[in-house]
């Protein structure tokens, strides 16, 4: 599975270590992502989602029901 955010659709970006001497690198910027369940009282079943900090705290804010049928309508969630 990829590193992408079912909630929010933070995935993985690309960008350069600068070291001191001004030589650049190229490094992988990963979203923090966590495994957790959440209960979804309207269809009465446990949701298994790879969400990002920004994730829980979006379903925490307006509830998992109306961020997982954001996250359909965007294209990030197919459960």
């Amino acid at each position: 599975m990829s590193n992408i955010c079912e909630i929010t659709g933070k995935r993985v970006i690309v960008g350069n270590n600068v070291s001191h001497s001004n030589k650049r690198t190229r490094r992988v910027f990963k979203p923090n992502l966590q495994v957790k369940k959440f209960y979804h009282a309207e269809e009465d079943r446990w949701v298994t989602l790879k969400v990002s900090a920004a994730g829980i705290r979006n379903i925490n804010k307006k509830g998992l029901h109306a961020c997982l049928k954001e996250a359909a309508d965007k294209g990030y969630y197919k459960g």
